[in-house]
């Protein structure tokens, strides 16, 4: 049997104890890694190459930027910010038809600024949003799949743990990414707000007007925002100018976090030590599935099928948009059946390589297909976000959770195509920096 084959033999394997068994995706990343490194070279080999993958691995600084974000998002979260996110919202657009919609997918964004992560944008969110919704007798289906729909912003928008992971796997600069991301997070976010107001042309009574609130009103909401401005600021200009590198930027980020909600008397103890238990345990999760995928890696590597398979790409008599929509329409269809962390994980040293030897930008590659995985993450059978809303939203039905995300459906498509035909959307803003 040729090497190609044996990494071909390794990825179904590797599918087939994700789907038929409860084996975490880091552990089966590394067992199937390290025996398909035993098959192709030797028992001894694999041995070592595990020894030396986790210790060049965990021995780096730039693997920091993972607890150090995601301990920023867990303040944010805990320390009660999206309340005032979304009231500003409301404030300003919720007088409109559809406009508690709108806000609540603005807020989502603004959230994920600072957040970073679907789910608990999707969790905290769902707490302020929901209530206020079925209160102005929104249709149930609009008002989960604005929630669910806008939290998905929580990885595309920086800073992200799905960019800093593409970073450090395809070795491309994760600053360039976060920005490539704010271009493509701010379209999709005025994408998924025009999927609104389209909806309740068509059917008014899906999303009544809210109350009208006088301009001082409007005005003072702003100032509720302003921690939330000035921690985005800190860290995208910061990296913009070099200040800062992205695990530096992710301390100073959880740090003044930490003092805002101080000051504010936004967080007690007892909800601070919360924070660090949820960092520690989603930080050791992902650390183990990045340590799993290095290990998957090598195999891949030794087996040269990535390459392999890019060669033989180059072969084929057809055009190589149809290429790169066939690989985004796997990623489509891995997004509805796995989670969009994993997916990424196993499938980027598979086509990453052939992505670039079509001669597309690697960074544009890395935004796009975040964020077609983000459609995966509210859409069935797994679709996590929309399970988490599905929890929070006890008296809908999950299949009107699902037909609610549904109505979003044309907003992705329309932000995947602006991607393919306007690569700048992702590119622009990374090649400004120095």
């Amino acid at each position: 049997m040729s090497q190609t084959m044996i990494g071909l033999l390794g990825i179904g394997v590797l599918m087939v104890v994700l789907f038929l068994t409860a084996t975490p995706v880091s552990f089966a990343l590394a067992i199937v890694g390290f025996l398909g490194f035993c098959c192709v070279v030797s028992f001894d080999a694999a041995v070592n190459m595990v020894g030396s993958v986790l210790w060049s691995t965990f021995s780096k600084y730039d693997l920091t930027v993972i607890p150090m974000f995601v301990l920023m998002g867990q303040i944010v979260f805990y320390s009660g910010i999206n309340e005032k996110l979304y009231r500003t919202a409301y404030n300003w657009i919720g007088h409109i038809r559809g406009g508690i919609a709108m806000a609540t997918v603005m807020a989502c964004s603004l959230f994920a600024a600072i957040c970073g992560s679907n789910t608990a944008t999707a969790a905290t969110m769902s707490t302020v949003a929901l209530p206020q919704m079925k209160k102005y007798n929104y249709n149930p289906k609009l008002s989960t799949g604005s929630v669910a729909a806008g939290s998905t912003l929580g990885v595309v928008i920086p800073p992200s743990v799905v960019f800093i992971l593409i970073g450090l796997s395809t070795e491309q600069s994760i600053v360039k990414l976060f920005y490539g991301g704010f271009g493509a997070g701010l379209v999709l976010t005025l994408l998924l707000v025009l999927n609104v107001y389209i909806v309740c042309s068509i059917k008014p009574n899906w999303g009544p007007v809210g109350d009208k609130v006088d301009f001082k009103t409007k005005l003072r909401s702003l100032a509720g925002t302003g921690e939330v401005i000035l921690l985005f600021v800190l860290i995208l200009v910061g990296l913009y100018v070099g200040f800062f590198t992205p695990a530096e930027a992710g301390g100073a980020g959880a740090f003044l976090a930490l003092v805002i909600a101080a000051i504010r008397k936004q967080m007690s103890i007892k909800q601070f030590i919360g924070a660090l238990k949820d960092t520690l345990r989603a930080s050791c999760m992902v650390m183990m599935i990045v340590a799993g995928a290095m290990i998957f890696g090598k195999f891949l590597a030794v087996t040269r099928m990535p390459y392999n398979l890019a060669d033989w790409v180059l072969t084929l008599a057809v055009p190589k948009i149809v290429i790169m929509i066939v690989i985004f329409g796997i990623y489509v269809i891995g997004g509805m059946i796995m989670d969009a962390l994993a997916l990424l994980i196993i499938t980027i040293p598979i086509f990453f390589p052939v992505a670039t030897s079509l001669g597309y930008d690697p960074l544009w590659f890395g935004v796009t297909i975040t964020v077609i995985t983000t459609f995966g993450a509210i859409s069935p059978p797994v679709g996590a976000v929309t399970f988490v809303v599905a929890a929070m939203a006890k008296d809908v039905p999950m299949k009107d959770v699902y037909k609610g995300v549904s109505i979003f459906v044309p907003a992705y498509i329309i932000c995947i195509i602006l991607l393919m035909l306007f690569p700048a959307i992702a590119t622009y803003l990374p090649s400004l920096l120095k």
